[in-house]
């Protein structure tokens, strides 16, 4: 069966993106160690096992953003999410953050931005990264 897409995952990005913050990655990686800056990992855990991470940043898995930022879901993360700081929200090159990031917006999470190109761009500007383990 072949898909009759309506509309592709590309479009989507593009629209999501013209509805949110994207920092460039020269000031993201500028606004590392800002204590008022949140980094967001939204990639699968073997990603992040297998290339490292923003060093800092809080691991959610992209299936689960929307329930850990919402206050009414039964799997909100209040230790992570009901804080009054800026959430920078990356992947490996930028489109599931694109996406995600429209998305906590429009829960009410205000302050969010993705970092554009991700976690590929961060690692070509030379910005610090961390082995990760799960723990």
């Amino acid at each position: 069966m072949t898909v009759d897409a309506k509309v592709s995952v590309a479009d989507m990005v593009e629209q999501a993106r013209r509805a949110i913050d994207t920092v460039p990655v020269d000031k993201a990686v500028a606004m590392h160690g800002d204590p008022d800056v949140v980094f967001v990992d939204l990639r699968d855990v073997r990603e992040l096992e297998r290339e490292g991470r923003i060093p800092g940043a809080v691991h959610v898995p992209r299936g689960m953003v929307e329930f850990w930022v919402d206050p009414k879901s039964p799997y909100y993360k209040a230790a992570i999410f009901d804080q009054d700081k800026r959430f920078a929200f990356y992947c490996n090159k930028d489109w599931r953050s694109a996406l995600a990031t429209e998305v906590v917006q429009r829960i009410g999470l205000q302050r969010a931005c993705h970092i554009e190109g991700g976690y590929t761009a961060w690692k070509e500007a030379g910005g610090p990264t961390e082995d990760y383990a799960r723990g």
